[in-house]
Formats: C-alpha cells, sequence, structure tokens
C-alpha cells in the first residue's frame, strides 16, 4: 500500500483523485462525411486530443464514452431522433486520434441514452477506482455533455468542464447548458486549468 506521502496516480496535488470523461469523439459528429456532422465539432479536436496525451503522460484514467445503438431493435432514443451511431458502422467508430490506447489506463463505455451515467457501469467503475473528480469535454454540449455532468454530480464527483474543449450546434443551447453547469453541476476551466487538474 502506497505510504501517505506518497501520491497514487491520478491523485492532483490538492489530493483528489482525478479521470478525465470524453464524450462522443466519433465519427458521427466530427467526421465531414458523419450522419450529425456539423461545420463547428472539429474545432474542439486539438484541446480534446491535449487533455488526453496530458492524461496518459500522468497515468491519470481516461473513459471514453460513445454512442452506440443496435441496429434492427427498437430504440426509444428513436422517437426524438433519426437512428445514428449503429453498433458496427462507421459513425459509430471513433474519429482519428480518440479511442482507447491499448495498454494505456483508458476505458471504454458505451451508451444509449445521452448521459454517459445512465443503464451504465460508470459511476460504478469510478468508485472503484477511489476517484473523485472529473474533467469532462467532448460534444455536444448541450446534449450529453450536460446529461452526464448533471448525473456526476448527482453521484457525488466534483465536475469540471472544459469550456474551450466541448460545443454544439446550437450555440445559444450550448451556452445556455454551461451557465447551467457553472451555477448547478460544476465548475468551467480552460483546457489550460484543465491540464494542472490532470496531474
Amino acid at each position: 500500500m502506497l505510504g501517505r506521502m506518497e501520491k497514487q496516480q491520478g491523485q492532483g496535488t490538492d489530493g483528489m483523485k482525478t479521470a478525465l470523461i470524453v464524450i462522443d469523439m466519433q465519427n458521427s459528429f466530427l467526421h465531414p462525411d458523419g450522419e450529425n456532422f456539423y461545420a463547428e465539432a472539429p474545432s474542439v479536436v486539438p484541446n480534446c486530443l491535449a487533455l488526453i496525451e496530458r492524461a496518459r503522460e500522468r497515468g491519470i484514467l481516461v473513459v471514453h464514452v460513445a454512442e452506440r445503438h443496435r441496429d434492427g431493435f427498437e430504440d426509444f432514443e428513436d422517437t426524438h431522433l433519426p437512428t445514428h451511431c449503429v453498433s458496427g458502422g462507421f459513425d459509430a467508430g471513433y474519429y482519428s486520434g480518440f479511442g482507447p490506447a491499448a495498454g494505456s489506463r483508458e476505458i471504454e463505455i458505451a451508451k444509449r441514452r445521452f448521459s454517459a451515467f445512465f443503464a451504465t457501469e460508470l459511476a460504478l467503475f469510478l468508485r472503484e477506482q477511489s476517484v473523485e473528480r472529473l474533467v469532462v469535454c467532448g460534444v455536444k454540449t448541450n446534449v450529453c455533455v450536460r446529461a452526464t455532468v448533471q448525473d456526476a454530480f448527482a453521484h457525488g464527483f466534483e465536475v469540471r468542464v472544459v469550456r474551450d474543449a466541448t460545443n454544439s450546434n446550437r450555440r445559444h443551447l450550448a451556452e445556455a447548458s454551461l451557465e447551467d453547469i457553472e451555477r448547478y453541476f460544476g465548475h468551467l476551466v480552460s483546457t489550460s486549468n484543465a491540464m494542472g487538474l490532470l496531474e
């Protein structure tokens, strides 16, 4: 067992163990041929990749969240959205540079709803790793990012959303969501500030 003076992997200078949550960085949203592509989406790629690289350098847990739906089966999400991110298809695949790296402290959480916590093992897994704080990036701010952050707060995690590493095709909704997150569920940070949390 580590002594009190030794830092565990992913434990910052404030003693709080942190994980990086990367949401829906998939072809569907980021590739120009993706079914849900929007022009602003690729602008978050450099900052998200920088955060992942920092986490890898520091041995910090990275959770890659991916939207995945089964082909040919009823899915309640289809009542509001067209069928999308079908498992095994191009759109469900990770955009270039994203996804768990072999031999690293990275996992995948596949989800069928907006929140990465709903009907997944994410909360259980994070608790088993003694994670207390989440740094969150990815797309889209007003949908899957916001839903995940709200559930993270409900599960008792401290949340930091990287403002310049998330966006949406509905800018006014993205801004409103960020305001809600800062007011009710967590705090907003820049990529440079987030780097300091990934220690």
